[in-house]
């Protein structure tokens, strides 16, 4: 396993048993307690979905060791800020993806800035804020191991401001609300990113080489 510890000694203990009233409650306490049984639950929970999570948002996924490391280290530093007012999960994630837009940042300073139907309208609207999203996730549409391959790879194409609220939901399962409180922003914003990700990714995958959506194969 990866050394992520955040360098200083783990060697508390707490009961699980001891009148926490939700499992986030105990893990974030034991944590500020330097509990090495939350420290494993931590690691053993959250390990391998924050890895994908990062891996899917980085530019370069061979990064997403790096970023994890310093995700789980932000985690320790920072426990003591978690109010609970929201769960530890999605704390955890908001993390994770500000460290991934961190590192991505530091290596694409003139990346093109988001502009369009996220502009305002009127009193802090959106033109996507009125818009339903009544369309089918891409992900519904996968009926095979290559065409999920080639999604993911898709997924590099797309705006990261976009590829996040779609991998948020339609891969994380998260709810609007849920990925509101990771990205910060409002729900009608959250409807707009997911609407044009999906958008976008239809738009790659329908000029990549291979299979439909649909997962039928393509006339010349």
């Amino acid at each position: 396993m990866a050394d992520y510890s955040p360098g200083y000694p783990i060697t508390g203990s707490l009961e699980r048993d001891s009148g926490f009233a939700t499992a986030d409650e105990w893990l974030a306490e034991g944590l500020r307690h330097g509990s090495e049984e939350a420290f494993e639950a931590l690691i053993q929970q959250f390990q391998h979905p924050v890895h994908n999570l990062v891996y899917r948002l980085l530019d370069d996924p061979g990064e997403a060791p790096d970023v994890l490391q310093e995700v789980f280290l932000k985690v320790f530093r920072k426990i003591s800020l978690f109010r609970h007012q929201s769960s530890l999960k999605t704390w955890i994630y908001r993390i994770a993806v500000n460290e991934a837009y961190n590192h991505r940042r530091a290596f694409s300073r003139h990346r093109r800035q988001q502009v369009g139907l996220d502009a305002p309208i009127d009193e802090g609207l959106s033109y996507q804020d009125v818009l339903a999203d009544h369309s089918e996730s891409p992900f519904d549409l996968v009926a095979s191991r290559e065409t999920q391959q080639r999604i993911e790879a898709a997924l590099l194409e797309i705006n990261p401001v976009f590829r996040a609220a779609v991998i948020l939901r339609d891969l994380e399962e998260l709810s609007y609300e849920e990925i509101a409180d990771v990205l910060q922003v409002n729900l009608g914003t959250v409807k707009s990113r997911i609407l044009r990700g999906r958008e976008a990714l239809r738009r790659v995958l329908a000029e990549s080489p291979g299979r439909s959506l649909t997962g039928e194969p393509r006339r010349a």
